[in-house]
C-alpha cells in the first residue's frame, strides 16, 4: 500500500467570515446555509457532513493553485468547526458514499489522471493513481456538482 494523508482546512482563514453579516457575505460572493439534510454539506475543515440545522458557509476555495490547471470551486465550512481532520492511510467516511471525480497531479501542477468513481472503490482508485510516482497528490471533488472535498497527498 501506498502511504497518503487527507487533512482537512485550516479553519482560521474562514472563523472570522461566520462574524459578517449576510449582505456582507453576499457581496463577497458568500452565502450562510442552514443544512436542510444529513448529506449535501459536507465540511472541508472537519471532513464530515454537517448535522440538519447547523451553520455553514458555502464560498469559492482556490484549491490548486499551481500550473495550468489552477481551479477554484465551492465548498462548505461549518461554523462548529474547530481544527482540521487529518486522516493518515484511512478513508473518511464522508468520502464513502459519494460519487468522486479524481484528479492527479504531479509536483509541478500539472494534470496526468483523471477518475470517476464511485466512493466505496475510491481509496482503490487513489491508490492506482499513486502507482505512479509522477503523482503527488490527488483532488477529490463531488462528481455532480464538482466541489471540491479534500486533497489526498502522498505520504
Amino acid at each position: 500500500m501506498i502511504s497518503y494523508r487527507i487533512a482537512g482546512l485550516s479553519p482560521q482563514p474562514f472563523a472570522a467570515l461566520f462574524a459578517l453579516d449576510d449582505a456582507h457575505l453576499v457581496a463577497h460572493d458568500m452565502r450562510r446555509m442552514a443544512a436542510d439534510s444529513p448529506r449535501g454539506f459536507p465540511c472541508r475543515v472537519s471532513l464530515t457532513d454537517a448535522a440538519v440545522g447547523e451553520t455553514v458557509l458555502l464560498l469559492t476555495h482556490e484549491h490548486q493553485a499551481q500550473g495550468p490547471y489552477r481551479a477554484s470551486g465551492p465548498i462548505f465550512v461549518r461554523e462548529a468547526a474547530r481544527h482540521a481532520q487529518v486522516y493518515q492511510d484511512q478513508w473518511p467516511p464522508v468520502l464513502l458514499t459519494r460519487n468522486l471525480s479524481l484528479r492527479a497531479y504531479d509536483a509541478q501542477g500539472w494534470l496526468r489522471e483523471a477518475r470517476v468513481v464511485d466512493g466505496a472503490q475510491g481509496e482503490q482508485a487513489v491508490q492506482d493513481l499513486f502507482a505512479d510516482p509522477a503523482i503527488v497528490r490527488v483532488a477529490a471533488h463531488n462528481a455532480r456538482f464538482g466541489c471540491f472535498l479534500c486533497a489526498i497527498d502522498r505520504a
